[in-house]
């Protein structure tokens, strides 16, 4: 934890300021070990917790190395807060227009900005790495899973709800990303050919593909795969698809190592659906950055400046979108050594059920 603070505090300092406040969950787990309702205050001196006493008892026993201070809810803690920062040039996360206003009228320097944090969070220590392998081995429990129960008749619902019970008893659970209303993407047939699908009642049918995403949440950490299953008598078509985006994921994973740029990453996977000619159908970036949010840096993106750096945690997933047909995905969490460590062991053969 203490060099976590430490790489937070040199790039608040790249920023010209002295000391991060956090007001999302995530930077103030990153920051002090807790996730809850708080404010996480950060300077030379240490870190502490600004927390209604409803939470202080839970921040006193699961921070590391933080004061917590009891403070009212709402204006109650911005005012709490205020009292803290007297002198300070002050970089946060915060997002609110009335707080950024009320803190720019009492300090003077203060900088809305998220980038301490995502570029201290962007490379892993050994402990993150460590859950991070942990939750993508259950995503591989739960894949096969899939092949045990998946059939013809089933909704994408009822499947959707046998995988999240097999999560939540081991300890994952839904990231409550925002763009969707469902915890994972369980997508059969013709609703495959939307990246973002949300689960429906339909049932799976005779020749479907089923693209399986799973994102989910352990010990704070989100682990994200991908696999799509073939149901029945599935078309040449579809199988053709299918080899071409392993292939390309094949070669996507081969690109990575350290000093790699990310847009070489993408270039990989692009070039081979593109010489396929599915280019057209290939409609989203290959892949980013995974950790505390389901998107972090750095983005695997043909539009990326980034380079790899070892102990990031990315993910590569290209995938072709045929619309109202199908669609295929294949997606791996791993961590960038000088090649790719793949935290996902299931099979990336087809598997027709």
């Amino acid at each position: 934890m203490q060099k976590r603070k430490q790489n937070l505090l040199k790039f608040c300092n790249k920023t010209g300021c002295d000391t991060l406040v956090a007001f999302e969950p995530e930077n103030l787990f990153y920051m002090t070990g807790f996730w809850g309702e708080a404010i996480g205050v950060l300077d030379k001196s240490g870190a502490t917790i600004i927390a209604p006493e409803l939470e202080v008892g839970r921040a006193k026993e699961e921070s590391v190395d933080c004061k917590v201070i009891k403070s009212e809810r709402g204006k109650g803690a911005l005012s709490t807060l205020l009292s803290k920062l007297k002198g300070a040039k002050v970089c946060t996360d915060g997002t609110n227009y009335d707080v950024i206003q009320s803190m720019k009228k009492s300090l003077g320097v203060v900088k809305s900005s998220t980038e301490p944090f995502y570029r201290a969070r962007e490379v892993k220590d050994l402990q993150e790495i460590s859950i991070l392998k942990k939750a993508s081995s259950i995503l591989d429990e739960m894949y096969e899973l899939c092949v045990d129960e998946i059939k013809i008749g089933q909704s994408e619902l009822e499947l959707q709800t046998i995988l999240m019970s097999y999560a939540m008893e081991r300890g994952m659970f839904a990231t409550g990303y925002k763009s969707t209303l469902n915890p994972l993407i369980i997508a059969g047939g013709p609703n495959g050919s939307l990246p973002h699908a949300q689960v429906t009642k339909r049932k799976f049918a005779d020749g479907d593909m089923i693209v399986v995403d799973l994102t989910l949440r352990y010990q704070g950490y989100v682990s994200d795969a991908t696999r799509t299953f073939g149901l029945g008598s599935v078309s040449s078509e579809a199988k053709k698809v299918y080899e071409i985006v392993k292939q390309s994921q094949e070669m996507g994973l081969r690109a990575v190592r350290a000093k790699a740029s990310c847009k070489s990453v993408d270039d990989a996977c692009r070039k081979i659906i593109q010489k396929k000619g599915y280019g057209k159908y290939f409609i989203h970036s290959t892949g980013h950055g995974i950790g505390l949010e389901v998107h972090e840096l750095p983005c695997i993106s043909y539009l990326s400046k980034t380079r790899l750096e070892k102990s990031m945690a990315i993910t590569v997933e290209p995938g072709i979108y045929l619309p109202n047909k199908f669609g295929v995905r294949i997606e791996d969490s791993l961590i960038v050594k000088d090649r790719a460590d793949v935290m996902h062991k299931f099979t990336k053969d087809l598997i027709i059920i």
